[in-house]
């Protein structure tokens, strides 16, 4: 395993991070393996980090290392393209062991998914090869002020034999840690395009302001825009996406879902360890050990059905994005990828918000100390449940199953 002090450490926010040599993974079960040893590395941090607001950049130089951040980068531009299951896995695995080094990549990786029905053929092979050699994208989408979360109002002009671009963004998830910022803009023709922004370029400034009481590592805050100049084989028809069915929003909901996943996973963990090595059994229950209150058995158990519950459907709705996106993909089949998606995602949140909660009714007032920062879990689970509201996927299951209506085509479903 790699000693993560010994990597480097980003200092200046407006200068692009060293491109590091990353392996390239070749298969499903490499990925994991990988997956699985970064946790390892990360978990025993975790707390720490969270509780002093780190910020992990040798964890996220080490998840480049691993080749992780390239498992998606189709075949044909010399990736492993590993299946929609395991990326799922992937992000779960991470996530149980720091939701924030889960988080940083996901708009990573929704990007290069939507790249695939977006980009050039040159416009591909210069991106993918960019990630195959450790290059990071970070998000510059979403904004405040606007109507709603599809309001853009950053623009990009034409000047000449290049382009400019103007605006702020927030929600930045990545951005301080990109090799690549991936901003949303609309045209001159009022179309949106994904520019992408090379970090160190002039006027290009990542501002870290995200002061999220949840998911508080993952440095999602500002990136101001001013005046920045912008090749035009770097900006992306992004419009294309919504003018055929496609999958790009049940693929972000996805990793998602994943993320949730993993959160939940490891509060019932600590649960369950606390229980057994800290908790003082209540004095009704007339039993020596914490671990042994009928009642406390009861709720672990009943927890431990509904993460069992919702990982199967978190599996299944990978599966069914592997078989869709294997074929030609029409109406129908991009709403049932949606609403796959959205099922999960339901009992994701449901758990990990549940299971968070329920760690300090089981565990007793003493993990409640700060010494133990077992809070991190209920507070980035709120957090980053808040992505999208869940109560209208629900609505999206019922119509689909009900009335045959299909989902809205954006990535929030």
């Amino acid at each position: 395993m790699t000693d993560l002090s010994a990597l480097p450490i980003q200092q200046s926010l407006d200068v692009a991070p060293p491109l590091l040599p990353a392996t390239v993974l070749r298969n499903d079960a490499q990925a994991i393996a990988a997956a699985h040893e970064l946790a390892a590395l990360i978990r025993p941090t975790a707390a720490t980090r969270d509780r002093d607001r780190q910020l992990p950049w040798s964890e996220i130089e080490q998840f480049t290392r691993s080749g992780l951040g390239s498992i998606c980068v189709p075949h044909s531009y010399g990736g492993p393209q590993v299946s929609f299951v395991t990326v799922a896995k992937v992000f779960a695995i991470l996530s149980a062991a720091d939701p924030a080094v889960g988080q940083i990549p996901q708009n990573h990786f929704g990007i290069l998914n939507s790249l695939i029905g977006s980009a050039s053929d040159a416009q591909k092979k210069v991106l993918f090869e960019s990630v195959l050699n450790g290059a990071r994208i970070g998000n510059g989408g979403p904004e405040r002020g606007t109507k709603n979360t599809l309001d853009v109002k950053t623009r990009l002009t034409a000047n000449g034999d290049h382009f400019l671009l103007n605006g702020r963004k927030f929600y930045s998830t990545g951005a301080l840690f990109a090799h690549w910022v991936a901003v949303k803009a609309i045209n001159d023709d009022g179309k949106q395009v994904l520019v992408f922004v090379p970090r160190g370029t002039p006027g290009l400034h990542i501002i870290d302001d995200w002061s999220g009481f949840g998911q508080r590592t993952t440095a999602s805050g500002s990136v101001l825009l001013e005046n920045v100049r912008v090749s035009a084989d770097l900006v992306i028809e992004n419009w294309k996406l919504g003018q055929s069915p496609n999958i790009q929003g049940a693929v972000s909901q996805l990793i998602q879902a994943a993320i949730d996943a993993g959160i939940a996973r490891e509060a019932i963990d600590d649960s369950i360890r606390f229980v057994r090595e800290r908790s003082r059994p209540w004095i009704e229950a007339n039993v020596e050990r914490a671990s042994d209150d009928l009642y406390v058995i009861a709720d672990i158990g009943k927890l431990k059905l509904e993460l069992h519950a919702a990982e199967a459907l978190l599996h299944k709705a990978g599966r069914v994005l592997d078989e869709i996106a294997a074929s030609p993909i029409d109406a129908q089949s991009a709403a049932r990828a949606s609403i796959v998606v959205a099922e999960a995602k339901v009992l994701t949140t449901d758990i990990a918000l549940q299971a968070s909660e329920k760690l300090f009714e089981l565990s007793g007032s003493r993990a409640t100390l700060a010494e133990f920062n077992l809070d991190r879990h209920w507070r980035n689970a709120r957090v980053h449940t808040l992505h999208d509201p869940v109560r209208w996927k629900v609505h999206a299951v019922g119509a689909w199953h009900l009335n045959g209506t299909l989902p809205a085509r954006h990535s929030w479903i």
